[in-house]
């Protein structure tokens, strides 16, 4: 595991991060100042990616390319307008869970059809699947305790 959240990026690439990191399997770089992620190195053993509140709008397709094991990838928050520039993640066959959240492309008209048409081995877009069911572990505060209290009064 290895989190770099934070860490302003001078240019927009990833800089620093090699194929001696080779095992890792969670990378972490939100709000890093990304605008790609062109040279990423090759993480064969790369389960999940968090991409979230960067600047990148395309080059997906090195993703399938360094990280073939990709389970997660959050790229909430980053400058994605459009269904085509997710084609890439087809190559992506491990792929589950994908966030997009805050990203212009959520705002398109069918949006999530079109996702889960486009990326067939998606079990979760946003933190939900096809039928609107929350991904398990994405709230596990929510129980319905809430309700509880209100009816009670409390």
């Amino acid at each position: 595991e290895l989190v770099l959240d934070n860490c302003r990026s001078d240019d927009g690439k990833i800089c620093g991060l090699s194929s001696d990191f080779e095992n890792l399997e969670f990378l972490s770089m939100i709000n890093v100042n990304l605008l790609s992620v062109s040279n990423l190195p090759k993480l064969s053993k790369l389960r999940k990616l968090e991409l979230s509140d960067n600047r990148i709008s395309g080059g997906l397709e090195v993703l399938a390319e360094k990280t073939p094991n990709l389970t997660h990838l959050n790229l909430s928050g980053n400058k994605i307008k459009d269904i085509n520039t997710l084609e890439p993640l087809k190559k992506l066959p491990h792929l589950r869970s994908l966030d997009l959240f805050n990203c212009e492309v959520t705002m398109l008209i069918n949006y999530r059809e079109s996702v889960f048409v486009l990326l067939p081995q998606l079990t979760y877009l946003d933190g939900f699947d096809a039928s609107d069911k929350e991904a398990p572990d994405s709230d596990p505060e929510a129980d319905g305790l809430d309700d509880d209290y209100e009816e009670n009064g409390d």
